[in-house]
């Protein structure tokens, strides 16, 4: 058998029906061996390169697959000889999602640079998201995989985020980052805008007094406890009716409708841990079909509030209790959680979780999550776990749900 010479076949042009067997009724009538095929549509503009081993007449092959291509009206380039790899990649080691709003292509030029300078490959990139912010998913290859080139990929990544004006994601690439089937989010300046404990504060007069010991606690300046116990003292005496009135108007997220929505689409197991208090917890809730809750419970003696909580206190300790309760109650282990907050109280969940992500969140909290979100859209959490913008808009639009962009 005689050894087959290696041509490579790239071809460019209008994305239409047909390139594809042209391309490969041409290669077929030479008796190649397909040894790869990679494709990539950008903006109507395909790119397809074929890789095929064939045992005679190279010269022949490249005249038949260029007259073909001609009758599509798409441009080909031959090259006859190319080396093939002894030892092709095994698959890409880590996967990074780059957020921008904009991406500008200096702050991408600056990403690809800090990577070549620690000998990381980049294998492969695809748009995953233009709205609400530009995101791409970049699959990346690092030459000695060890614990301590993972911390230096890590932290050099993180450091060109935070000089660009980005958002970096970055996780091991393989089943498990495609693994996660339960999500946990915080309340409170995550699920929704704002502090739910300073809107019942405003009805007291109370709130800059209450927004003080908040900002104390989130910070780590404060233990949450005696925060929680502090602040709803000030909430004395209020009615309770004043619980709806708040629930009434709570705000979500941008994008947190779209979020659990999809997650739960995709299976997953989707709640809150929070802080804050049942009566409007379990409103969000409904409202959101949302799985499993705990928060902290108000007491209400004669139609008003006490100043107290009764029932076991839903801290920083309790948050990762109630993650890990909730996850055992499913039968699905840690690895396959993601928490997400944004404060000092959600340290520990965040740790406990297989994805802790930090969303506008309080550099105490930043420092020790996988991943720091900064945009105000809670929709960019599904762009790290890696579902795309088209995907989510392809599933609404079969839900018969309007898509809405400013």
């Amino acid at each position: 058998m005689h050894e087959r010479t290696p041509v490579l076949i790239t071809t460019t042009g209008p994305d239409k029906p047909g390139v594809s067997s042209v391309l490969f009724a041409a290669l077929t009538r030479h008796g190649v061996d397909l040894l790869d095929v990679e494709q990539v549509v950008i903006r109507g503009q395909l790119v397809l390169g074929v890789l095929v081993g064939v045992e005679e007449d190279p010269e022949g092959l490249q005249e038949a697959v260029e007259q073909a291509m001609a009758t599509v009206d798409m441009s080909v380039e031959v090259r006859i000889g190319e080396a093939i790899e002894e030892n092709p990649r095994q698959g890409s080691t880590h996967v990074a999602v780059v957020l921008g709003r904009p991406l500008t292509a200096r702050a991408f030029t600056d990403v690809a640079r800090r990577l070549a300078a620690l000998g990381v490959n980049i294998d492969a990139i695809r748009r995953i998201a233009d709205y609400p912010v530009t995101g791409l998913e970049v699959h990346l290859s690092v030459a000695q995989d060890t614990e301590q080139s993972d911390v230096e990929l890590r932290s050099v990544l993180a450091d060109v985020a935070s000089s660009g004006g980005l958002d970096v994601a970055v996780e091991r690439a393989g089943l498990e980052r495609r693994a996660k089937r339960l999500i946990v989010f915080d309340v409170d300046s995550t699920l929704v805008q704002g502090e739910v404990i300073e809107m019942l504060a405003a009805h007291a007069g109370v709130e800059p007094k209450v927004r003080e010991i908040t900002e104390a606690a989130m910070r780590g300046e404060l233990n949450f406890t005696e925060s929680l116990e502090r602040r709803v003292k000030l909430l004395e005496g209020l009615p309770e009716s004043v619980l709806d009135e708040v629930a009434d108007a709570i705000v979500l997220t941008p994008g947190a409708r779209t979020t659990v929505r999809t997650l739960k689409r995709l299976g997953f197991r989707c709640g809150v841990v929070s802080g804050g208090f049942t009566r409007i917890i379990d409103r969000i809730v409904a409202d959101l079909g949302l799985d499993f809750a705990a928060a902290n419970e108000l007491e209400v003696v004669d139609g008003k509030l006490t100043g107290r909580v009764v029932g076991e206190v839903i801290d920083r300790a309790g948050k990762a209790t109630a993650l890990r309760r909730f996850a055992g109650e499913y039968g699905i282990p840690l690895a396959q959680c993601v928490a997400v907050g944004d404060g000092a109280n959600d340290i520990d969940m965040l740790r406990a979780a297989g994805m802790g992500v930090a969303f506008n969140a309080k550099p105490a909290l930043r420092e020790v999550a996988d991943t720091a979100l900064s945009y105000p859209y809670l929709d960019a959490v599904l762009f790290v776990l890696g579902v795309t913008r088209a995907e989510v808009e392809a599933a609404d639009a079969a839900d018969g749900l309007e898509l809405v962009r400013p």
